[in-house]
């Protein structure tokens, strides 16, 4: 027996389904099925995915946590889509924001779909951010000012790619990277364009295949009051702008002078 084996019995025994019915849903035989419930052959992929959108769980819950130790009704069900994301909620139902925090940063490429590691995760009640699913993140290195090493940017979780945008700035979860907090430089079929704010480092891209989440940023919590230094290129139009208003007031001059 295996732990996807029992998931998929222990959900179809309480939404009480027949065996039968469920393996006319995902159009195979009851005989195909039985083997999968009880754990003499293994489900290939397309049997995962059709599976994943029966229950709308994801197919990493399905695979590596026991289902019956959470209350699905603790998760947060995605519109039209597969995925359970699992969040953490307070008595009267409200999400808490969850903190991924630099301690425990390089655990969250394998626990972002473990609802236990989401609950172990520290968490912040910010009200005023609305609708929407919201996550902490650490900001780390300078490619991305001014959000200082040690601050914390707070996304907004992205459920469709076709939702991002190109000029606004994410957090990006990949399976290569880990977490990289960029902004979005151009958006292809299949790969997104990513630069950092810091022209220093270069523009790359990112398969769509190699995303497992997407948050789009929404504020900072920083430790920082330092004042933000003009870059050269902020410096170069400060002085034309100030150019162009003296050449401004230089003209005035020159019509008074000839009106009079």
């Amino acid at each position: 027996m295996s732990l996807f084996s029992d998931n998929i019995r222990n959900l179809r025994v309480q939404q009480k389904i027949s065996q039968e019915k469920l393996a006319e849903s995902l159009a195979i035989t009851r005989g195909r099925y039985v083997k999968y419930e009880d754990g003499t052959s293994e489900a290939p992929y397309e049997i995962l995915k059709k599976i994943a959108h029966y229950y709308h769980i994801s197919i990493d819950l399905l695979l590596s946590v026991d289902v019956r130790k959470i209350p699905l009704d603790d998760l947060l069900q995605l519109e039209s889509n597969r995925l359970v994301l699992p969040i953490t909620v307070d008595k009267k139902g409200d999400n808490f924001i969850e903190v991924v925090t630099q301690k425990v940063k390089a655990g969250y490429l394998n626990g972002y779909a473990d609802p236990e590691y989401i609950e172990s995760l520290q968490q912040i009640s910010l009200p005023f951010l609305g609708s929407g699913k919201h996550r902490g993140f650490p900001v780390e290195g300078d490619s991305m000012p001014p959000h200082a090493d040690g601050s914390i940017i707070v996304g907004r979780y992205i459920e469709k790619l076709g939702d991002v945008n190109d000029g606004k700035t994410y957090i990006l979860i990949t399976k290569s990277e880990g977490m990289v907090y960029k902004r979005l430089n151009k958006n292809k079929k299949n790969v997104l364009f990513v630069e950092s704010d810091n022209s220093f480092y270069p523009v790359y891209e990112v398969k769509v295949s190699d995303i497992l989440e997407i948050w789009e940023y929404v504020c900072n919590i920083g430790l920082t009051d330092e004042k933000q230094e003009l870059t050269e290129t902020a410096s170069v139009t400060e002085m034309f702008l100030e150019l162009k208003r003296e050449i401004k007031d230089l003209k005035l001059g020159i019509n008074k002078q000839t009106i009079q």
